[in-house]
């Protein structure tokens, strides 16, 4: 089975907690606080390994979560980073946000690497919230969250060339014929039921060579193998459309099959082509041929005869494929390499009403209330001051909040107490 498509979840490590903490020592009665920062979380990367070469490691595995910071402490100690995590994928791979589909890498090179999820940052301790007239706070944050993501993976192999056609063409028999590669050949339809890739050396060049299995009308929509496989071919720079001699109608099957390309995508439908006619070593594909080539002339495709199990006319096309691909501009990877995570814009807060109280929706005070030690008095007074400067607060009591409401932000369920200024 070829896994060319994967689903996988990611969460960078959460930032360390903040230390609460003051100076102890002999002679030192008024020591000061010292307490640590805690460590940034780990990031989560994808990196480029040239030895894999599908998706089939998601299969068992699709959850990955890198190190969290390690907590603050006394002594002004700063908690240690968390470690990051790297999680390799094939050449090739495409990767998306699983939920809003916003392409965002496309990994081709060996070694490349992207981060999908940034490490939440250390708390910091309570030596930061010292000031001349608190000199002695007692309070500290706790870690931010580590960012965290569905993401889906899609690969497309990186060949130089492509052979597409009907199921039973040849294709399989011409990719082992010019290659290493031994795919499954039988003379039936849809022997190959996975891509199969194949280097091909010519004189002092050599290309890969992609068998795509075969398409057949309504590829683009399902029906067959072909919607599995056609963004195999998206890469590729030259296509060899090759045509069963023994069909009935090679015109029609080649008609329908470039129709499938445009349907699927129309960069496809422009791709540079060489059609084969295979099978040169029946009657009926040499009955064929002349008028195949004279109608293959007049729509300016060029065309070129062979028999992939005798060898008739393989050298010559070979050669033809080294002289187009020297003219041919390598594909481009469809985004360029994203070293830095795309941060998400600051929205701001939004309250709801709801059946049993209200909602605040916010990325920035949700991020407060996750690094809210509600263990401290201090703390909760300093939340209560942000909500205070961020308009929140007034923006609850316009909308018609009561004593004893609930709100809930973020993952906290907080009571509503206007006389208090805020929450209890």
């Amino acid at each position: 089975m070829f896994f060319d498509e994967a689903r996988i979840y990611v969460k960078a490590g959460d930032g360390g907690n903040g230390c609460v903490s003051f100076r102890r020592e002999k002679y030192v009665p008024l020591g000061g606080p010292n307490g640590g920062d805690g460590g940034q979380g780990g990031d989560v990367y994808l990196v480029v390994d040239p030895h894999l070469n599908t998706l089939v490691n998601f299969k068992k595995r699709s959850h990955f979560q890198a190190r969290r910071g390690e907590h603050g402490r006394g002594k002004n100690q700063t908690g240690r980073r968390g470690e990051d995590l790297t999680i390799a994928v094939p050449p090739g791979t495409v990767v998306y946000d699983a939920d809003t589909g916003e392409l965002l890498a496309d990994l081709v090179q060996p070694g490349q690497r992207v981060l999908v999820a940034r490490g939440g940052r250390g708390g910091r301790g309570n030596a930061a919230f010292a000031t001349p007239t608190n000199q002695a706070p007692r309070l500290a944050e706790k870690g931010e969250p580590g960012q965290e993501r569905w993401l889906r993976l899609e690969l497309k192999l990186i060949a130089d060339v492509g052979i597409v056609g009907v199921p039973n063409a040849g294709k399989s028999t011409l990719l082992a014929a010019v290659s290493a590669a031994r795919p499954k050949i039988a003379d039936y339809p849809f022997t190959t039921l996975e891509p199969n890739l194949g280097v091909v050396t010519v004189d002092d060049h050599d290309f890969v060579l992609a068998d795509i299995p075969g398409l057949i009308e309504g590829a683009h929509a399902g029906a067959g193998l072909g919607h599995q496989f056609l963004r195999h071919i998206e890469r590729t720079r030259l296509l060899i459309h090759l045509l069963d001699g023994a069909s009935a109608d090679p015109l029609h099957d080649f008609e329908k099959i470039n129709e499938e390309l445009a349907l699927f995508d129309q960069k496809l439908a422009h791709k540079p082509q060489v059609v084969v006619l295979n099978k040169m070593d029946l009657p009926h594909a040499r009955k064929l041929w002349p008028r195949l080539r004279q109608e293959m002339k007049r729509q300016g495709w060029e065309a070129m005869s062979i028999s992939a199990v005798t060898g008739q006319g393989v050298p010559t096309l070979l050669q033809r494929v080294v002289e187009l691909l020297d003219t041919l501009p390598r594909e481009e990877p469809a985004v360029e390499e994203v070293k830095v995570f795309r941060l998400e814009k600051e929205e701001p807060f939004r309250i709801i009403r709801e059946e049993d109280g209200w909602r605040v929706r916010g990325a920035k005070i949700e991020r407060v209330v996750a690094m809210t030690n509600w263990d401290y008095d201090e703390a909760v007074m300093r939340f209560q001051r942000i909500l205070e400067a961020m308009g929140i607060a007034a923006a609850l009591e316009e909308a018609g909040i009561e004593a004893g409401d609930t709100v809930r932000i973020g993952d906290m369920e907080l009571e509503w107490q206007p006389d208090l200024t805020g929450f209890v």
